[in-house]
């Protein structure tokens, strides 16, 4: 992700930094999520864009025990 993008993101919730997760992929560029320390949130990041919405965002231990999405996927019948 470009570094002036990164400088100028901030969390919603707090106004605080964020900071680039890797996926565990090392062919992708982009990180998966974008962390906030303070709030312990990660934003997801989607086809190269990052969701910065409270509703979005997925509790940082969650994300580290693999869930990307805070809303429940919705299953096709």
């Amino acid at each position: 992700m470009d570094k002036e993008l990164m400088q100028i993101l901030a969390c919603p919730a707090c106004r605080g930094e964020l900071e680039p997760l890797a996926e565990s992929d090392p062919v992708r560029p982009d990180p998966a999520g974008l962390a906030c320390p303070a709030c312990a949130l990660v934003y997801p990041v989607r086809d190269h864009i990052p969701v910065l919405l409270r509703e979005e965002a997925v509790p940082r231990l969650e994300w580290n025990a693999g869930k990307r999405c805070a809303r429940p996927e919705k299953r096709k019948p």
